[in-house]
C-alpha cells in the first residue's frame, strides 16, 4: 500500500511532510487530483456571525487539541480530499474535504481494507 500526498504549491510542504506526513509528496502542477475532487474552494456556508464564530472556534479547538497550527503558507482556500486507488490505478473511493469537519477516518480505513482485499484476490 502506497501513501502519497499532493499539493498545488511548494509553500509549507516541507513543514507538512516533517510534522504530519512522512511519505512521498507530489506537486499536482496540472491540478488533476483537485479537478477530480471538484476544484472546490472554501466558501462561507452562513452569513450569520454567531455561526461563523462558533464554527471557527470549533476548528481552532480541534486543531489546538491535535497540536496543529496554521502557517498561512500555500493555497489555503483550495479544498482537497482523499482518493484511494486500486493496484490497477482505478479510483475506488473518494472523500471531498469539508472545512471544519473531521475526516471520516473509519470510512477511509474501511475503504482501504476493501481495496486491499480486492487487490490481493486479483
Amino acid at each position: 500500500m502506497h501513501q502519497l500526498a499532493t499539493a498545488l504549491s511548494f509553500a509549507g510542504l516541507s513543514e507538512f511532510q516533517e510534522k504530519f506526513f512522512p511519505y512521498p509528496l507530489y506537486r499536482d502542477e496540472l491540478t488533476t487530483f483537485y479537478e477530480a475532487l471538484g476544484s472546490r474552494k472554501m466558501s462561507v456556508k452562513s452569513w450569520n456571525p454567531i455561526k461563523i464564530f462558533r464554527g471557527l472556534r470549533g476548528v481552532y479547538k480541534r486543531l489546538s487539541k491535535k497540536n496543529i497550527s496554521g502557517n498561512m503558507k500555500g493555497e489555503g482556500l483550495t479544498q482537497g480530499g482523499i482518493i484511494i486507488f486500486d493496484n490497477k490505478g482505478n479510483a475506488r473511493y473518494a472523500y471531498r474535504e469539508e472545512t471544519g469537519f473531521e475526516v471520516p477516518v473509519d470510512d477511509i480505513i474501511a475503504a482501504v481494507k476493501t481495496v486491499k482485499a480486492g487487490n490481493t484476490s486479483s
